[in-house]
C-alpha cells in the first residue's frame, strides 16, 4: 500500500501540473492515470489500496465538501434556495427517466432495469462539480447571482435523489415488498435529516471551539473525525432511516463560517491545503475503477442511450432556471456544469450485475461509459465556459 500511495502521489502531482499546463483541468488528467496504473491498466497499484479505494475517495469527498460548506454565504444560500431545491431533483428525474425509455427502446430492457441504469447514470458528480465551483467563488466568477452555489446546492442533493430511486428499482426488480410511495418520503426525510444533524454537529463544534483554545491543525483534525464517523452513521442506520450525510457534512462547514468567521476562513485555508492530497487520491482512485474494455462493450448505443439522458438532463435543467434571473449564456453555463458523471457511477455501476440482475453487464459498461465520456467533456466544459459566459 505505502508503494501504491508513493506512485498515486508523485505521477498525480506530475500529471496534474502537465494538464493546467496545456490549460486542461488537472482532474481530468488524474483520472486518465488512475485508469493506465489501475488494476485494468498496467496494474501498478497493489490490492490493499484497491480495496481501501472506496473509503479513501469518501474521505477525499468529505473534505471538499466541508470546504464547500466554509465557501457557501448564507445569504447567497438563502437567495438560491427555491432554485437549488429544483436544480437537485428535476434535471436528474428527467435524465433518468430519459434513460429508462430509451433502455427500453434500444436495449430492449424492461422498464425496471431501465429505472435502474438510469438513476445510476442520473447522479452529478459532486466530486468534479464541487471544484470546480469553489474555483469560480475564489475568482469571483459568477458569484453576483450566486451560480456557484446554487450549482453546488444542486449537486449535493441531486445524488441523494438519484441513489433514492436506484434502490426503489433495484427492490422492484428483486421483488422485494417495496413501497415506493415509502422510498419516494424517504428522500426529503433524508435530506432534513443530513443538514439537521450537520447543523447539530456544527453548532457543537463552535461551542467547543469558544470554550476552549485548540490550534488549527488539531480544529481541522476533529472536525474530520466527527465528519467521517457521520457518514458512517449513514451506514449503521440506513436499513432504518436514510440520511444525507454528505449534505449534512457540508452542513457543518455552512454553520462553522456563520457562527466563527475568522475561524471558518482559516480552516478553510487547511482544508485547501489538505485537498491537494485528497484531490490526488479521490481522481486517481476515480480512474482505477474504469475498465476501458468494460466500455467498449456498451458500444454506439451505449452512446446514443447516454446522449438522450443528456439531452433530458439539460431540458430539466433549463425547465428548472424559468423565471430566474438568470440570462441565456448563464443557464448554458448550468447546463455544461451539470453534465460530469464520476464517483456515483463508479461506486453503483456494479451492483445490480453483483446481485444478479440479467442486464447487469449492459449496466455496468454503460455507467463505465458514463464517466470517460462527462467527466472530462463536463470538466473542460466549465473550465472553457465559465470564463466566457459567467461575469466576473
Amino acid at each position: 500500500m505505502a508503494k501504491s500511495l508513493g506512485i498515486i502521489l508523485l505521477l498525480g502531482l506530475l500529471v496534474n501540473k502537465l494538464f493546467e499546463k496545456i490549460k486542461l483541468p488537472g482532474l481530468l488528467g488524474m483520472i486518465i492515470l488512475g485508469i493506465i496504473i489501475g488494476p485494468y491498466g498496467f496494474n501498478l497499484i497493489g490490492k490493499d489500496m484497491l480495496t481501501s479505494s472506496a473509503d479513501l475517495r469518501k474521505i477525499a469527498l468529505i473534505v471538499i465538501l466541508l470546504r464547500a460548506g466554509f465557501g457557501i454565504n448564507k445569504s447567497d444560500l438563502k437567495k438560491v434556495g427555491k432554485i437549488a431545491l429544483k436544480m437537485s431533483c428535476i434535471p436528474g428525474l428527467v435524465e433518468g427517466f430519459f434513460i429508462a425509455f430509451a433502455s427500453v427502446k434500444f436495449l430492449d430492457f424492461s422498464f425496471v432495469e431501465g429505472g435502474m441504469l438510469g438513476f445510476i447514470i442520473a447522479a452529478v458528480s459532486p466530486a468534479v462539480v464541487v471544484p470546480s465551483m469553489l474555483k469560480l467563488m475564489e475568482n469571483n466568477i459568477g458569484t453576483d447571482k450566486g451560480i456557484p452555489t446554487l450549482i453546488l446546492a444542486g449537486a449535493s442533493i441531486d445524488d441523494v435523489i438519484a441513489i433514492t430511486i436506484f434502490s426503489g428499482f433495484l427492490g422492484l426488480y428483486s421483488g422485494s415488498n417495496i413501497n415506493i410511495g415509502m422510498q419516494l418520503l424517504n428522500i426529503p426525510i433524508s435530506i432534513l435529516l443530513g443538514v439537521l444533524i450537520g447543523a447539530i454537529v456544527g453548532i457543537i463544534v463552535v461551542k467547543i471551539f469558544n470554550k476552549y483554545n485548540i490550534k488549527d491543525t488539531k480544529k481541522v483534525l476533529l472536525i474530520l473525525g466527527l465528519c467521517i464517523l457521520f457518514t458512517e452513521l449513514e451506514e449503521l442506520l440506513k436499513t432504518k432511516v436514510s440520511l444525507a450525510s454528505l449534505l449534512g457534512v457540508m452542513t457543518i462547514g455552512v454553520i462553522i463560517i456563520e457562527k466563527i468567521p475568522k475561524v471558518g476562513k482559516k480552516l478553510a485555508g487547511k482544508f485547501n491545503e489538505i485537498w491537494i492530497f485528497a484531490e490526488i487520491m479521490l481522481f486517481v482512485l476515480v480512474g482505477d475503477e474504469v475498465n476501458i474494455g468494460v466500455a467498449l462493450n456498451a458500444g454506439k448505443i451505449g452512446i446514443i442511450v447516454l446522449l438522450i439522458g443528456l439531452i433530458g438532463r439539460s431540458i430539466g435543467v433549463m425547465f428548472s432556471l424559468l423565471n430566474t434571473d438568470l440570462n441565456w449564456k448563464e443557464r448554458i453555463f448550468c447546463v455544461i456544469a451539470y453534465i460530469p458523471k464520476a464517483t456515483v457511477q463508479a461506486a453503483m455501476g456494479a451492483v445490480p450485475l453483483s446481485l444478479g440482475v440479467e442486464s447487469g453487464d449492459i449496466i455496468l459498461a454503460i455507467a463505465v461509459l458514463s464517466i470517460l465520456i462527462t467527466a472530462p467533456l463536463g470538466a473542460i466544459g466549465i473550465n472553457i465556459s465559465a470564463k466566457h459566459l459567467l461575469s466576473k
